[in-house]
């Protein structure tokens, strides 16, 4: 009974939270998950601004029983980005293949703190996968949690995870040995 209320005590959050306070708690978190699913800081930039927008108009509906504060704005930002992806294939289809994007290989897509070897093993991860590793090692939510966030069960993101952390751990030994 005692271990039950030290885990409700764990993920409580003050029921009197502003949304100012929860967003400024929270906008790294938000911008760097983006920024791993979109490999684009300006776009990451501009989804994380929708992801808040959305969250502010929001705010009454959240509800503590069903999570923290930090994972219903990463689901958020997690919808903003697939409708924002959807809306892109659409787009490219619609599109002659001249006009097709080009990614400034110039910016580091990851953020400056990963080498030029992490990043394109990033890079070789499937969407999945980097979101995941995203999820689970950079902002370090549990798996339940990740789980949640991403509708899949448990067992499936610690196999998600296992092999992305697989590759990468190949690529970054094959790299040391080339």
């Amino acid at each position: 009974m005692h271990a039950v209320s030290l885990e409700v005590t764990r993920r409580a959050e003050p029921a009197e939270a502003t949304f100012a306070a929860v967003a400024e708690d929270h906008l790294d978190d938000v911008y760097g998950y983006l920024l791993y699913l979109t490999k684009n800081w300006a776009l990451a930039e501009d989804l994380t601004s929708e992801t808040f927008e959305t969250a502010l108009r929001r705010w009454r509906r959240f509800d503590p029983r069903r999570g923290t504060h930090r994972a219903w704005l990463l689901a958020i930002a997690r919808s903003t980005a697939l409708d924002w992806f959807r809306a892109d294939a659409r787009r490219k289809r619609r599109e002659e293949r001249s006009e097709a994007g080009v990614m400034d290989t110039q910016e580091h897509a990851f953020g400056e703190t990963f080498s030029p070897e992490l990043e394109e093993g990033l890079r070789a991860l499937t969407a999945g996968e980097r979101e995941v590793v995203a999820l689970r090692v950079v902002l370090d939510l549990d798996g339940d949690e990740t789980a949640r966030l991403l509708g899949i069960t448990v067992t499936a993101v610690s196999t998600r995870l296992h092999r992305a952390l697989g590759k990468l751990e190949e690529r970054m030994r094959h790299d040391d040995v080339a």
